[in-house]
């Protein structure tokens, strides 16, 4: 807790409504998705750049230690809590304007409390044909704070932090400067060009506790002329290798302008469905033998990967030739989407069936939220697998820390290369069995 006086001095710069001091509202941001001990002292909610800058400053006369939020929906990697025992959280989802959008030069400017959901909504409502890069994370997560923690997404732009500019920051001082050319004022070139004049400082700011990210420019992506989406299924362990080798040029020479996501069966089958008590007698963790089972039940191999080609029809065209050559030999089936072939399997799986070798009638409810995702529509179906080892379903409104599930995220970074993708497999199996 915090003293009286520390607490007054918060309530004079953003108001009573501002701070939250409740040790049942505390202790419910203290919970993350795994163990924590860590508590916090109060909670603090600006409105305002100038009040983020006001609270910084307090406190430090208070000797205060501050850590901030955006939306909070970090879940896996620490959800709200401070990486510092007692405390105040600088919660800053009230700051949640739009406040420039220009969809000749595909940009908008946003404060933190911007969500994905009210950004598409946003783009919507105006007929745009921009899209945002959404993640697999929950609609309601902070754009601002994803990109400056280098998250990813599905399309061309899936590297968050390439695509923002224009940073406007609070330094632990109090003072706020701006990156870019943003640092000369009004100036057109600012949220167009990241670079300004000079060493560049955003990096700086991602991934660390040197300032606080007030408000950025994100770089929206134009709406393709055509888009097809594709997935494959791999049944043998060892065939991931030969696969990533074969996509690696693609890749490398823009034939695949997006990430492609390929997760092993243990993935699929979470993000399915619950796990399997029923089946195993109670006991953890699944044996291979049912998991084999729940694969042939469900239509999915060993790994299954998934991705998308953009362009017009002709540029698409040409990369699914391409594709098709590159994969030929290396999985077991291959299959493209489009939107009335994704309406027709879910009318007709057998007719789908006969048409594509691969009968999708058991994963399209997986399939539909990751197709919407490379067209840049958010979706909350991936927390599900946040309640794999529950036994109670998940309810309608997620949260992973109200409703206790274990997860932790870990996320390794190796050279495209299917020698690296088999070693780094192998290390997540024995250890997280282990």
């Amino acid at each position: 807790m915090i003293t009286t006086q520390i607490r007054d001095e918060f309530i004079r710069i953003i108001g009573p409504d501002g701070v939250e001091s409740d040790p049942e509202r505390l202790a419910q941001a203290s919970t993350a998705t795994f163990a924590t001990c860590n508590s916090i002292a109060a909670i603090l909610r600006p409105g305002t750049r100038e009040q983020v800058q006001d609270c910084v400053r307090a406190a430090n006369r208070c000797r205060v230690t501050l850590y901030p939020v955006s939306t909070g929906k970090n879940w896996g990697y620490g959800s709200r809590v401070p990486t510092a025992d007692a405390a105040v959280l600088l919660d800053l989802g009230r700051m949640n304007r739009i406040l420039a959008w220009s969809e000749p030069h595909a940009y908008v400017t946003v404060e933190p409390g911007v969500t994905q959901r009210q950004l598409v909504g946003f783009l919507a409502e105006r007929g745009s044909r921009l899209m945002l890069d959404c993640t697999g994370a929950s609609p309601d997560a902070s754009v601002v704070a994803n990109s400056v923690e280098r998250g990813f997404g599905h399309t061309p732009y899936g590297d968050h932090f390439t695509n923002v500019c224009n940073l406007e920051v609070v330094l632990p001082t109090g003072e706020c400067i701006e990156t870019g050319h943003g640092r000369f004022g009004s100036v057109a070139s600012a949220p167009t060009y990241r670079w300004g004049v000079g060493p560049v400082l955003d990096g700086l700011f991602s991934q660390s506790n040197l300032g606080i990210v007030t408000r950025c420019t994100l770089w929206l992506m134009p709406k393709p002329e055509y888009f097809e989406a594709f997935f494959f299924r791999c049944d043998k362990e060892g065939s991931i290798e030969q696969v990533i080798d074969a996509l690696r040029p693609l890749r490398l020479d823009g034939t695949l302008k997006s990430a492609c996501h390929i997760g092993n069966d243990y993935k699929v089958i979470s993000g399915i469905r619950q796990y399997p008590w029923d089946r195993t007698g109670g006991q953890t963790p699944l044996q291979p033998a049912i998991l084999a089972q729940l694969g042939k039940e469900y239509g999915f191999g060993r790994w299954s990967g998934s991705g998308a080609l953009y362009g017009t029809r002709a540029q698409v065209s040409e990369a699914r030739l391409l594709l098709k050559r590159a994969l030929r030999g290396k999985v077991a089936k291959l299959v493209f989407l489009n939107d009335r072939l994704l309406k027709l399997a879910g009318k007709f799986a057998g007719l789908c069936k006969f048409a594509t070798g691969w009968d999708l009638s058991g994963t399209l409810d997986l399939l539909r939220p990751v197709y919407g995702l490379m067209q840049g529509l958010p979706t909350d179906f991936a927390l599900r697998s946040a309640y794999w080892r529950k036994r109670t379903p998940a309810p309608a409104e997620m949260d992973p820390d109200r409703d206790r599930c274990g997860l932790i995220w870990c996320a390794p970074v190796a050279p495209i290369g299917g020698e690296h993708a088999a070693r780094l497999s192998h290390l997540a199996s024995e250890i997280l069995l282990r």
